[in-house]
C-alpha cells in the first residue's frame, strides 16, 4: 500500500466564500496517489449515491481503483430502481475488510452519523449537514456546507472546476440527487443548488428521473392497494380505508398520498397491521389544520403519533386497542378519528 500522506490542507467549511471550487478539487486531489486503493463509504440514498459515482469519476485517473460500500440496507423501491437502472456498483460494508484500502472517503455523511463509522480513519469528508463541535481535525480534507441543499451540488462544483463533463448516468444520478434532497427546492437551498440543477439538465436523462420517482411500490402491494380501496369510506369530505395487515407501511403512505389527490376531499386517514401494531397515516392540505396534532390527540396516549400540518403518523400496538375477538375496520378507524377531529 502507498504511504499516508500527512498534514494535507484542510477546507474550512465555515467558510465556503474564501475556497474556490478549482482550490477545493485541487485540495482534494493532492491525497491520492496513482497507486491507491480508494473507499468511498456512504449511508446509501440517492444523494449520497450520486456523489460516490462523482467521487469514482474524479478520482479515475488518479487513483488505482474506487470501491463505494454502504452499511445499510437499501429497501426504497426508488433507490433501488436507481441502482438497477444506472448499473451503480455498490458493495456491502459488512464485506469491506478496511485494511485492503489506503485511502476512505466519506460523501454526504460524516462520522457520528452511525456507529459503524466511528471506527474508521477518513481522509477526506465532503459532506453538506451540520458539522458537531470540534469538527473533524484530524480530517486531512474537509468541505463541509450545511448551507447546501444537496451535496451532489458540492460535487457538481468539483466536476466543473476540473473540466470532467459528467456521463449521461453520472448527470441523471446527481440531478436526482439534488431533486430528492431539497424536495424539488421547497427544502432549504442556496442558488448553488439551482446552477448545478441547471447545468445537469441537458445531460441527465430526465424520463429516467420521473421512473425513479414514481417506483414506490411493489407488485405485491397491489394486493393492499385492492383491500384498502374496497374497504374506503366516503364522510363529510374524508376518507377513511383500512388496508388489514400489511407487508410494510410504505404502502399506507404511498396509498395516503394518493387519496390526498382528489380535489373535494379535505382529509385521508389510512390504517393497516403491521407486525404487532396499527399503523395510521393523516393527510390533509394543512390549512387550517393540523395532521400532526389529531394524531397525537387520537393516539398520543396509546402510542406514538406526531407529524406536521398536512401530515402525520401514528403506530398503536394492538393490544391497547382493546379490540376483544373483533377485526379492525375502515368503519373502528372514523370511529376513533370521530372523536378527536
Amino acid at each position: 500500500m502507498a504511504a499516508r500522506k500527512k498534514n494535507f490542507p484542510t477546507v474550512q467549511a465555515t467558510q465556503p466564500s474564501k475556497n474556490t471550487a478549482k482550490s477545493r478539487l485541487e485540495s482534494f486531489l493532492e491525497i491520492f496517489e496513482k497507486n491507491d486503493e480508494v473507499l468511498v463509504v456512504i449511508n446509501a440514498d440517492p444523494d449520497a449515491i450520486a456523489c460516490a459515482m462523482a467521487i469514482k469519476k474524479l478520482l479515475r485517473y488518479r487513483a488505482k481503483s474506487v470501491t463505494i460500500a454502504h452499511p445499510n440496507e437499501i429497501r426504497r423501491v426508488n433507490n433501488v430502481t436507481m441502482v438497477e437502472r444506472l448499473k451503480v456498483p455498490l458493495e456491502r460494508f459488512k464485506n469491506i475488510n478496511l485494511e485492503d484500502y489506503d485511502k476512505k472517503v466519506m460523501v454526504d455523511s460524516q462520522p457520528n452519523h452511525l456507529p459503524v463509522f466511528e471506527n474508521i480513519f477518513i481522509d477526506a469528508i465532503i459532506d453538506h449537514h451540520p458539522t458537531p463541535a470540534g469538527g473533524w481535525p484530524n480530517v486531512p480534507f474537509v468541505d463541509i456546507r450545511p448551507d447546501y441543499g444537496a451535496c451532489s451540488t458540492m460535487l457538481v462544483e468539483y466536476l466543473r472546476a476540473g473540466n470532467m463533463k459528467p456521463s449521461s448516468a453520472l448527470a441523471t444520478a446527481l440531478f436526482y440527487g439534488i431533486k430528492d434532497d431539497t424536495q424539488n427546492f421547497e427544502n432549504k437551498s442556496l442558488l448553488a443548488d439551482s446552477i448545478c440543477f441547471r447545468y445537469l439538465f441537458d445531460f441527465a436523462n430526465r424520463n429516467l428521473v420521473r421512473k425513479f420517482e414514481l417506483a414506490d411500490l411493489r407488485r405485491s402491494q397491489l394486493k393492499d392497494f385492492n383491500v384498502a380501496l374496497d374497504n374506503l369510506k366516503d364522510s363529510k369530505g374524508r376518507y377513511y380505508s383500512h388496508a388489514g395487515r400489511v407487508r410494510s407501511p410504505d404502502a399506507l403512505v404511498i396509498l395516503a398520498d394518493y387519496l390526498n389527490h382528489v380535489g373535494d376531499i379535505d382529509w385521508v386517514f389510512v390504517s393497516g397491521i403491521h407486525g404487532d401494531k396499527l399503523v395510521d397515516i393523516f393527510r390533509c392540505d394543512g390549512y387550517r389544520k393540523s395532521a400532526g396534532k389529531l394524531a397525537t390527540k387520537t393516539f398520543g396516549e396509546i402510542g406514538s403519533a406526531g407529524g406536521h400540518k398536512d401530515a402525520a403518523r401514528a403506530e398503536v400496538p394492538l393490544k391497547k386497542l382493546k379490540m376483544g375477538d373483533k377485526e379492525f375496520s375502515s368503519d373502528a378507524l372514523k370511529r376513533l378519528i370521530m372523536r378527536h377531529i
